[in-house]
């Protein structure tokens, strides 16, 4: 005879999570998180144009000392809030692929902090600290494209050129920054003559200077892709708008549409005109007629 275990393992199944509760958690989560980021829609894009701002200017010149400090406030707070959305974001590995860009903003200006840099400089390497830099760049223009996306989302040609010029005048801060001390070409002499050559590059002009730089060439291909994108958007829309006026204006060789529309009210009061009502009893006969011949 065997002796029962005094304390049997309990082998009965775990009751299985109801997936109606599990999706309704998982809605009112991505709803919460929705409503705190059009909360924090203005603020973020405040401090994301502030952000832009001072790394134009840690390119083009130095950062003073307060400018410093108030980068590292604004960078803190952009961590307080990407970890209280990631936090409240059902799938957190899907938050985090999807805003890739945005870690890697958050995570380069801590190599400052903690003076990777400095040693990364000690050991002569300074092809890394430039990269470093490309990836403030790209990373900081993801950052603000994103913010002025969400607050013009609804204000298509608009939010284009408001975007354009951010890449326009962060592209050429990188592009000076990257180009100015290159031995192998003349480069850019001031910040000017780079935001001209990115005009003419966004604008697929073109120029006769070309990037010598790896940094900088990697640059100049982002900008050629962005403006090969943008540039069959702001043709379209401009094609719209002319022809919206041509067919507005009645003196146009083109029929305008209040001439189309017109044209159509006359053809209709004409064959008003022309239909001639049947006298009584001349109608065709009913079936009921039928049948009494």
């Amino acid at each position: 005879m065997t002796t029962p275990h005094p304390n049997p393992p309990d082998n009965r199944p775990e009751p299985a999570v109801d997936p109606v509760i599990d999706e309704q958690v998982t809605q009112e989560r991505y709803a919460v998180l929705e409503q705190l980021e059009d909360w924090l829609e203005a603020p973020m894009l405040v401090l994301g144009f502030v952000w832009l701002v001072l790394l134009v200017v840690e390119l083009l010149w130095t950062l003073s000392p307060g400018l410093q400090l108030l980068g590292s406030v604004i960078w803190v707070l952009f961590i307080v809030d990407f970890v209280i959305k990631l936090v409240l974001a059902p799938q957190r590995g899907r938050y985090i692929a999807k805003n890739w860009l945005t870690v890697i903003a958050l995570l380069v200006p801590a190599l400052r902090v903690f003076r990777i840099v400095r040693f990364v400089r000690v050991l002569g390497m300074a092809r890394a600290t430039r990269g470093l830099s490309l990836l403030r760049v790209v990373s900081s223009l993801n950052r603000g494209m994103k913010g002025l996306g969400r607050t013009m989302s609804r204000r298509g040609f608009g939010y284009v050129v408001m975007l354009t010029l951010i890449v326009a005048v962060v592209g050429a801060a990188g592009m000076y920054f990257f180009e100015r001390n290159q031995p192998e070409g003349p480069g850019f002499g001031s910040y000017g003559n780079a935001l001209w050559w990115t005009a003419m590059l966004m604008t697929t002009l073109g120029s006769g200077y070309w990037p010598e730089s790896p940094e900088g060439r990697i640059l100049c291909f982002l900008l050629s892709l962005y403006a090969f994108a943008v540039f069959g958007y702001v043709t379209a829309t401009l094609a719209t708008f002319f022809i919206g006026q041509d067919a507005e204006d009645e003196e146009a060789e083109l029929a305008s549409a209040k001439a189309v529309a017109q044209l159509q009210r006359d053809v209709n009061r004409l064959l008003t005109a022309l239909a001639v009502p049947e006298p009584p009893g001349t109608g065709s006969p009913g079936p009921d007629r039928e049948r009494a011949s």
